[in-house]
């Protein structure tokens, strides 16, 4: 049927592989890195409440090269060493205004990691949902160009029997039948990495300020956050 098809429905064949094909490729890629994301950061998530030491969950960390909260993690914790190398060249200043400050340096240093860590994962996927808004039609354009062929043929032979008309409708129907076989996985696979990164965003957020709360802590007590690093 597609051998036998017109240059435009065959066109639009291919550009329905080529959404297909990327849009398969999309989806392996994307599973392998949020399955890797969800096994290493839970991983570093239990080390990191486990050791209690930041700077070993900072040695830690490395290990965990596709966990987007030990990146997080590192990112914090190398602005928080930051802070206290200024204190010390300071010689020890630890001022309210000091301290807040440095805090919100912090903040916007793991906020600015967060959006990365998203954009990270994200990345590629709304090809998907393109690939599952366009698809249809696509397929619906050749649908109809192939069924204004056939009844063009109809008309230039003057015989509308069922032998006739079948075979250029049916040739027609590929291309609806191809959009919806490339577009329906790409809106299940959308779906689902959607909610993934959502939980994803969740946990980051909630490390995030889990973190600033440690830090919190460590910058009221009386010995300063220098203990800690």
């Amino acid at each position: 049927m597609v051998s036998n098809a017109g240059i435009i429905v065959r066109l639009v064949l291919a550009l329905l592989l080529f959404f297909s094909v990327f849009s398969w490729a999309i989806i392996f890629i994307k599973y392998r890195q949020i399955r890797r994301a969800y096994r290493e950061s839970a991983h570093f998530t239990d080390y990191f409440w486990k050791s209690g030491d930041l700077s070993d969950a900072y040695t830690k960390c490395r290990l965990f090269q596709y966990s987007p909260i030990a990146r997080v993690f590192r990112t914090g914790y190398l602005e928080l060493r930051k802070l206290v190398q200024r204190r010390a060249r300071k010689n020890g200043e630890t001022s309210l205004h000091a301290r807040l400050s440095g805090n919100e340096t912090i903040e916007r240093a793991l906020r600015r990691s967060v959006n990365t860590e998203l954009t990270r994962l994200t990345q590629w996927a709304p090809f998907l949902a393109t690939t599952g808004n366009a698809a249809p039609f696509i397929g619906l354009f050749g649908t109809v160009w192939g069924i204004m062929s056939s009844f063009h043929g109809i008309g230039v032979r003057g015989s509308a029997s069922l032998a006739v008309v079948a075979p250029g409708i049916s040739e027609a129907l590929v291309a609806t039948a191809a959009g919806l076989a490339a577009a329906i996985p790409a809106v299940i696979a959308y779906n689902y990495f959607t909610q993934k990164i959502r939980i994803i965003e969740t946990e980051l957020q909630n490390f995030s300020a889990d973190f600033l709360n440690i830090i919190d802590r460590d910058i009221l007590d009386d010995r300063g956050v220098d203990h800690v690093v």
